[in-house]
């Protein structure tokens, strides 16, 4: 039988293409795969495949309705002279852990791993639905997706793409990476008030029946670049794999030996990517899921219950500074065997209460993650010692990541291969990166670049050589109750 995509919370089945299209289903639930394909060949069998050639593999098992030719179009033009490795995503190994390097194309943060696809498999699936809307991409970032979507959609003919950000949210370095992004087709807009706010906003603005007709009339229909778009999702699938089969390659793992994964995660897409290679027939014991102070995944899977009430802190990572996890309905929706009534009453309960425990029977399904986080006094220490110890420059996500691993080796005294997704350039931080390493404290994110680059004896990213030279293009600031006012200005609807 075909694979195909339904809504978390109900609905007809639909193709991939329809479900990269649409980014979020009409009744506001994300699109998931009918079943999680199978690795149908020994592992080993994959260990020479580059990059490409494994994200084809992977991808294409997910993306029935792309002919060969088309997905291997997208993944040749996605995985190019952009990284600045041959190799896409290196893996580093520092005594007890992989460092798994998400962090070498344009933007220098994980989402261009996907980022740099999904406007190709947008445009094939625009095609092949004979669809002739101009698309909209409208997207809240907590700091990444946001330049990454930028890059990724820029000048793409047949495109428009509206980006929010928390004005206070943000590092100055990714704020910077935002407001000068060129493209005709760009507009980027700073808000007063945090992630959660920018992103329920635009869940709002995608859920609007009426807004969404008008749009229809004037030729315009919405998609999402954040991870609630499957064709986002999916090839984050790839470079757990094959960080997987660069280990077994270099002798680092026996074939079919079980690894863990430790994700730093805010949204769940990240952890989830993760968590749907599993399903595939990856060799994963523990998923081991890091927080920030913004702790409440790590609440949720030590004990079921869901609790968004709770301020919002602002911290050195800003990427997981986030309450509403979105991708974590898909995971309740494997949790619950695929019941969308019930995750209709879940995400209702979230919705009005702000709350909601799962039930005894999903909970046995937690078992496969392990929950940790870690306090900014922490968070910067690690970066510290991983310098101090390793001569290895880690930025505050990967640090929260390795963090929590720690804790739990110290927890559990597990010897299980770990590998750290490591999300972005400690170039992006370098205020929380220098400042952790060197007592001699300094402010200026900008001027930081180059003494971070002689204090550590490592090269700045040429993404980021003259950032502070570059033009604003992008000024516009509005409160989040007018997300939808600045929305219709751009369209002139």
């Amino acid at each position: 039988m075909k694979l195909q995509y339904k809504s978390t919370r109900g609905g007809n089945l639909v193709d991939s293409s329809f479900a990269i299209v649409k980014g979020i289903a009409k009744d506001g639930g994300l699109y998931v795969p009918t079943e999680i394909p199978k690795i149908n060949k020994p592992l080993r069998d994959l260990i020479n495949k580059n990059y490409k050639e494994l994200a084809f593999y992977i991808m294409n098992k997910f993306l029935p309705d792309f002919n060969d030719k088309e997905l291997l179009d997208c993944v040749e033009k996605a995985y190019n002279q952009k990284f600045d490795t041959e190799v896409i995503a290196p893996l580093i190994e520092k005594d007890d852990a992989y460092f798994l390097e998400l962090f070498h194309g344009t933007t220098l943060a994980f989402k261009d791993m996907a980022l740099s696809i999904l406007p190709h498999l947008l445009k094939a699936s625009k095609k092949k639905l004979n669809i002739k809307d101009e698309i909209v991409i409208l997207t809240a970032t907590s700091g990444d997706t946001g330049k990454a979507a930028l890059e990724g959609f820029s000048d793409v003919k047949g495109t428009k793409i509206i980006v929010f950000f928390p004005k206070e949210g943000v590092s100055k370095i990714q704020e910077r990476q935002m407001i000068t992004q060129r493209g005709e087709n760009t507009y980027v807009i700073g808000i007063n008030g945090n992630f959660d706010d920018a992103q329920n906003a635009v869940k709002t603005v995608f859920n609007d029946k009426n807004f969404n007709e008008l749009l229809k009339e004037n030729d315009h229909m919405f998609s999402s670049a954040n991870s609630i778009n499957i064709g986002r999702l999916i090839p984050q699938i790839v470079y757990y794999f094959y960080s997987y089969l660069n280990l077994l390659k270099n002798n680092k793992i026996d074939n079919n030996e079980k690894i863990n994964i430790v994700v730093p995660t805010g949204n769940f897409g990240n952890i989830l990517a993760a968590y749907y290679a599993k399903k595939m027939g990856l060799p994963v014991s523990k998923l081991i899921c890091a927080s920030n102070e913004n702790n409440v995944l790590y609440d949720f899977l030590n004990t079921g219950i869901y609790d968004k009430r709770r301020d919002l802190k602002l911290t050195s990572s800003p990427s997981m500074d986030i309450l509403i996890s979105s991708n974590l309905e898909r995971f309740l929706y494997e949790l619950s065997n695929r019941d969308y009534k019930l995750i209709n009453n879940l995400m209702k309960q979230l919705n009005n209460c702000g709350v909601y425990e799962i039930t005894d029977e999903m909970k046995k399904g937690l078992n496969d993650f392990y929950g940790g986080y870690a306090d900014e006094e922490k968070t910067f220490d690690t970066i510290k010692k991983v310098f101090n110890k390793y001569n290895y420059l880690i930025d505050p996500h990967t640090a929260v990541a390795y963090s929590v691993y720690k804790d739990y080796k110290k927890e559990t005294s597990d010897e299980t291969k770990t590998i750290i997704a490591s999300t972005a350039s400690p170039y992006k931080f370098t205020k929380t990166v220098y400042n952790s390493i060197n007592d001699n404290k300094i402010d200026d994110d900008f001027k930081l670049i180059e003494k971070l680059s002689k204090y550590t004896n490592t090269s700045i990213p040429k993404a980021l050589k003259s950032i502070d030279k570059e033009e604003i293009l992008h000024k516009d600031i509005c409160d989040v109750e007018d997300i939808k006012n600045v929305i219709e200005k751009i369209l002139k609807v």
